[in-house]
């Protein structure tokens, strides 16, 4: 017979399991296997009915929804004699090495990945130790028993006592203290903790009420919370420890999120911004180059009035009487048109000359290929956003570059994970700009399919179009000064151009006056190269009256 020494656990399990089947657990039976049972009791520290039990699941491990009845059948016996084991099963679940879910219909088992490593690995599991954490590791703890509450692997009182537990275990943590101060009872405090680890762990700040019910054993227990919540009846919404979400200016009572109060009191350890703002991200006011702009009338009123108000002096007073008023004091800014008319530009100079810092959004590191990353990170610029605000003499703008595809019309009907991670993502940036405190601006190509609650919540719309004829000659003479008045004057005439596309033919001619002398920028090839630019000739220019 093969020594105990020369045993590992998965051989073991191996016999047990081989010899188990058709074996009806009779005493035979472990007679048969009391070396591989001894091996595997000894070293996981349990009783030998718990390692057949274990070996059982083991050869499961694949399987999320173990039943006592495949099990039994495994064994060749009836599931009523499986009933002897429920005080070993129990055990096997405290101690962790499997996990229990109660549906509605009928109670599953699955063995967790960490188990079936241990076992490779010819270890002793433990569970892991909760005590002495940082509040970061708390947070991944929590993560585990609400995921583990999502899988209806603990009941509601058994997550409060997971809960309770962990926080039993690092009395020294601030969040601890302060919450043990609220004096809560368990129905609010499990409301908080859920909210806090939404806040940390999935970068959600707002939970819809219908979630919640999720937490709760039965309907009644939610529906009593519910309808506090719902009439404002809450002791935490009287205590300001939590609030409704604002949409259009008005509560939603469908949402509720952490007040700011409650944050800075909970999360104040973990340094809560959360932040992580990338130094490539930030534009600082004194680096952006000065570059004279041109608009049409209209235009320029608009651009000079906008100014005006970013001015930090008139800024602050503004945004002080809007919050005595009770309105939002949020600045949100639209630039739309043509490509090349100046949008980015625009924002780039009004940031300059108002001395205020730019947070660039990067949409492509947004819009990460995984489902659910997206919605995480966009909720995260904006935590960043609010804690670089916090940092900044003067509030910075946030700029949306290019903003076509998350400001477009959501998706109705959708069933696709892309369609619903983009309406996700659609519906934060609208909860965002509601409760904004700071300075956003959009600007993109495309107006006609953008979504009537985006365009609702831009306080400013500027319409760039393209430069009218005088326009476009003060272009030619600010971006080539050397070429004479009245060829900036033919070329303004002849080509109905961008800005965009005046400065790069004035980049070409830069190139080829290094290469053959400024002399070599005719109007002549000024001509050709303003042909090349077009891509699409859609009319043919008019003759130049020269030789």
């Amino acid at each position: 017979m093969t020594t105990i020494t020369k045993l590992d656990l998965i051989t073991s399990v191996e016999h047990i399991v081989d010899l188990a089947k058709d074996s009806k657990l009779s005493s035979e039976f472990f007679s048969q296997v009391d070396c591989y049972i001894k091996y595997v009791s000894k070293k996981q520290d349990i009783t030998d009915n718990q390692s057949v039990l274990l070996a059982l699941f083991m050869d499961k491990y694949e399987d999320d929804h173990i039943t006592i009845s495949e099990l039994a059948e495994c064994v060749d016996c009836r599931p009523t004699r499986m009933l002897r084991y429920v005080e070993d099963l129990n055990e096997l679940e405290k101690r962790g090495f499997i996990r229990c879910c109660k549906g509605e219909l009928c109670i599953t088992y699955r063995v967790p990945r960490e188990v079936v490593d241990a076992f490779q690995k010819n270890e002793k599991y433990e569970l892991p130790n909760i005590s002495g954490l940082s509040c970061v590791d708390m947070f991944g703890v929590l993560e585990n028993i609400f995921d583990m509450r999502d899988r209806d692997e603990l009941s509601y009182s058994a997550t409060m006592q997971r809960i309770n537990d962990l926080f039993e275990a690092n009395k020294h943590l601030e969040y601890v203290q302060k919450l043990k101060s609220f004096n809560l009872s368990d129905e609010d405090k499990i409301l908080i903790v859920f909210m806090s680890h939404e806040l940390i762990n999935t970068r959600f700040d707002f939970v819809n009420i219908r979630e919640l019910e999720d937490l709760f054993d039965n309907t009644r227990q939610f529906t009593i919370i519910r309808n506090a919540i719902k009439s404002a009846s809450s002791e935490l919404l009287k205590r300001g420890l939590i609030e409704f979400s604002i949409e259009d200016g008005l509560a939603n009572g469908g949402t509720i999120r952490l007040t700011t109060e409650t944050k800075n009191a909970l999360l104040r350890e973990l340094n809560f911004s959360l932040t992580q703002v990338k130094r490539e991200d930030i534009l600082k006011a004194d680096a952006i180059v000065c570059k004279k702009l041109f608009y049409n009338d209209k235009v320029s009123k608009q651009v000079t009035e906008l100014n005006d108000l970013l001015d930090d002096t008139k800024y602050k007073q503004i945004r002080e009487r809007m919050k005595e008023k009770g309105f939002r004091c949020g600045f949100t800014c639209l630039f739309y048109g043509e490509p090349g008319t100046g949008k980015t530009e625009t924002a780039l100079q009004l940031a300059r000359q108002t001395g205020r810092d730019i947070l660039q959004v990067n949409l492509a590191e947004i819009k990460s290929k995984w489902v659910g990353e997206s919605e995480k990170n966009i909720k995260l610029l904006f935590d960043n956003y609010l804690a670089y605000v916090k940092q900044c003499e003067r509030t910075p703008i946030l700029l949306f570059n290019e903003a076509d595809g998350i400001i477009s019309k959501r998706n109705e009907g959708c069933n696709s994970a892309v369609d619903k991670m983009e309406n996700t993502i659609q519906n934060i940036i609208l909860q965002e700009m509601e409760t904004l405190d700071g300075i956003l601006i959009a600007t993109t190509n495309l107006t006609q399919n953008m979504d009537n609650a985006f365009e609702r919540r831009f306080l400013y719309k500027i319409r760039f179009d393209k430069p009218d004829a005088h326009v476009r000659q003060n272009l030619w003479l600010t971006m080539m000064p050397t070429i004479p008045e009245s060829d900036a004057q033919k070329l303004a005439d002849i080509y109905d151009f961008s800005g965009g596309q005046i400065e790069n033919i004035s980049r070409k001619a830069s190139i080829n006056a290094i290469l053959h002398g400024e002399e070599s920028n005719t109007l002549s090839s000024l001509i050709d190269y303003c042909n090349e630019e077009r891509i699409v000739n859609h009319s043919t220019p008019r003759k130049v009256g020269f030789v």
